[in-house]
């Protein structure tokens, strides 16, 4: 037997072998790119999913009013929750003769309160904000202000609009009254007849035809626009966003629809002072 020969049998199944690892190598190289578009194809339905995700979570944390400001490159801008600092606090819009007031003027405690019509956590909050008057009856009044979400809200302008031509006519009591029955009858998420607004000022005593005139010329368009931006400045990125004010100067964001409990720790903290 020569070098280069060998046995037949140990031939034959070095030939086998040669012959199934030429077989391997060609079935791998088929199944190559049906891989690739495979691992493509699933990493791009990830990124679509993470994606879906990512805009619904911003979308709920905007209506319940939790959402975080962000800047430029979106890092945390301004204040998220809790006690503002001095330079902070100075940012909320002063409380003037034009804001519309609940409870006693001499109060040692103010809760700023930017709302949205058709928000349903406005809706429920509403509710707690009565309790809260009530419970701390001379100690702690009330400030409404408008902050229609447009994107999420497009009604809720106009009833902020509706609110203010009720005080117009009538007012601090007309425009509390409307917006009690505003809260009380909206299914919310922007699903309230407006045709019902005219309706809902005569039920509080309001003339129904005179109310839907302002609403149309848009009287107050330039004064909810003038809240509105007065929010943002102050760190309001969604609703309701609350600031509570001591006498003293202190004062707490609690953005969200905050159970009357938690909003009572605070309160009775700012009474402290």
């Amino acid at each position: 037997m020569t070098e280069t020969s060998c046995p037949f049998r140990i031939c034959n199944m070095n030939k086998e072998s040669r012959d199934g690892s030429k077989k391997s190598s060609s079935t791998l190289e088929r199944l190559v790119p049906v891989l690739l578009v495979l691992s493509i194809g699933l990493a791009f339905a990830v990124g679509m999913l993470w994606q879906k995700v990512s805009s619904i979570e911003k979308d709920e944390a905007q209506v319940a009013g939790v959402a975080q400001p962000q800047g430029d490159a979106g890092e945390p801008k301004g204040p998220t929750q809790g006690l503002l600092s001095e330079a902070q606090a100075v940012k909320i819009p002063e409380i003037t003769d034009r804001d519309h007031v609940r409870g006693s003027d001499d109060a040692q405690v103010v809760i700023i309160e930017y709302s949205d019509y058709e928000c349903p956590f406005c809706k429920k909050f509403h509710l707690t904000m009565q309790e809260v008057v009530d419970a701390n009856a001379g100690k702690v009044a009330w400030v409404y202000r408008h902050y229609p979400l447009d994107a999420l809200h497009p009604k809720a302008r106009t009833e902020s609009m509706a609110a203010e031509c009720a005080y117009k006519q009538g007012g601090d009591d007309a425009f509390w009254a409307m917006s009690d029955l505003i809260y009380e009858v909206t299914p919310s998420n922007n699903k309230l007849d407006l045709e019902e607004l005219p309706k809902l000022a005569e039920q509080i005593g309001l003339n129904g035809e005179e109310l839907q005139a302002c609403i149309d010329a848009e009287e107050f368009k330039d004064f909810i626009e003038e809240q509105f931006q007065g929010g943002v400045t102050a760190g309001i990125t969604g609703t309701p966003g609350n600031f509570i004010v001591a006498k003293d100067g202190r004062a707490w964001l609690l953005p969200g629809a905050i159970p009357l409990e938690s909003i009572q720790t605070v309160i009775d903290e700012a009474l402290q002072g």
